[in-house]
C-alpha cells in the first residue's frame, strides 16, 4: 500500500485548496504538514526541496511535487481525469487556464487600496459574467463531459 500523499502549505486554502478538492475528489486521503514558521519555510528552501523556493509541495509517490498546476495535473493524470488524448487535454488546459484567469483577478482583489476596490469588484463581475463562466459553461457542457469531476467518477 502506498503512503499518503503529504501537502506541504500555509494552514490556509490558497493554492493548496484546488489540490485538496482533487485528491478528495479522487477518494485519496493524505497528511498536511503546515508551515507555520518562516524557519520551516527557510528549512524546505534549504534542503533544496522547494524547486522555486515557494509552497505548495506535495510529496507523492517517491516524488516531491512543486507547482500547483504541474501537481494537479499529475494527480489528474494518474487518475484518469486529464483526457483520454492530446485533445482533450489541451481543451481542460484551456478551461485551467481560463480559471487561473479568473482567480487572479480575485486573488489581488483584497489588496488594493480602499478606494480601488469598488471599481476591481465591478470588473471581476463583469468578466466573470460576460467572459469566463460563459465560455465555462460551453466547455463543460458541450466539449468536455466525460472529464470534469462528477461527470466521470
Amino acid at each position: 500500500m502506498s503512503r499518503k500523499p503529504i501537502l506541504h502549505y500555509y494552514n490556509a486554502r490558497g493554492r493548496m485548496e484546488s489540490i485538496r478538492w482533487l485528491l478528495a475528489t479522487v477518494g485519496v486521503e493524505f497528511e498536511e504538514k503546515f508551515v507555520k514558521t518562516r524557519a520551516e519555510l527557510d528549512k524546505l528552501r534549504n534542503d533544496g526541496i522547494l524547486m522555486f523556493q515557494q509552497v505548495p509541495m506535495v510529496e507523492i509517490d517517491g516524488m516531491k511535487l512543486v507547482q500547483s498546476r504541474a501537481i494537479l495535473n499529475y494527480i489528474a493524470s494518474k487518475h484518469d481525469l486529464y483526457g483520454k488524448d492530446i485533445k482533450e487535454r489541451a481543451l481542460i488546459d484551456m478551461y485551467t487556464e481560463g480559471m487561473a484567469d479568473l482567480g487572479e483577478l480575485v486573488l489581488h482583489h483584497p489588496y488594493l487600496p480602499l478606494g480601488e476596490q469598488q471599481a476591481s469588484l465591478a470588473q471581476i463581475k463583469d468578466k466573470a459574467r460576460n467572459r469566463y463562466f460563459p465560455a465555462f459553461e460551453k466547455v463543460r457542457g458541450k466539449l468536455l463531459p466525460k472529464n470534469l469531476p462528477g461527470s466521470n467518477l
